[in-house]
């Protein structure tokens, strides 16, 4: 078996948002898969859009374009904490020598009232390199990987109603 070994990378895609966007849901740092489609949440084991599509009651996107299309409707912005860092494949857990992404980018822009996490690593990097220049508080959300296998869809979703709670839908 081949050894991997760690890749110096930058987030090389724009996040999701415009001037409607009421949350913010940030994850980690884009996967393999996720690169190689030029979008967030490529892996098809993600259950991301599912869950995102059940929560939201819509039919799932499929293109990038639709889900564009899909986040920008619901107001949801999307993007990650981290713009570079040094990973090996997709391991979040592997992840170090952090750049932080500048969420000031998307908050001095759009009326976030609410950010969430998608994931532990994603709420962990987040507090650790963000909390501070926002100022704005996160909600840890179990994340939709696939390698969190703990949660099957059903739980996953209930866990990310909050969002639909807290926004009041």
């Amino acid at each position: 078996m081949m050894k991997q070994t760690y890749e110096h990378i930058r987030h090389e895609f724009a996040p999701v948002y415009d001037e409607n966007s009421g949350i913010l849901i940030l994850g980690t740092f884009p996967s393999v898969k996720s690169r190689e489609q030029n979008f967030y949440y490529g892996h098809p084991r993600n259950r991301f859009w599912k869950v995102l599509a059940a929560l939201y009651g819509e039919k799932l996107p499929v293109s990038t374009e639709e889900k564009k299309k899909f986040l920008l409707r619901n107001h949801v912005a999307v993007w990650d904490v981290i713009a570079q860092c040094d990973i090996i494949g997709s391991s979040d857990s592997s992840i170090k020598n952090v750049i932080p992404a500048d969420l000031r980018r998307i908050l001095d822009y759009a009326p976030v009232r609410r950010i969430y996490a998608n994931g532990t690593k994603a709420y962990d990097l987040y507090m650790k390199y963000s909390y501070e220049s926002t100022g704005m508080e996160i909600t840890r959300l179990p994340s939709t990987s696939p390698a969190n296998a703990a949660y099957q869809m059903e739980r996953l979703l209930d866990s990310w109603k909050v969002i639909l709670q807290q926004e009041g839908i």
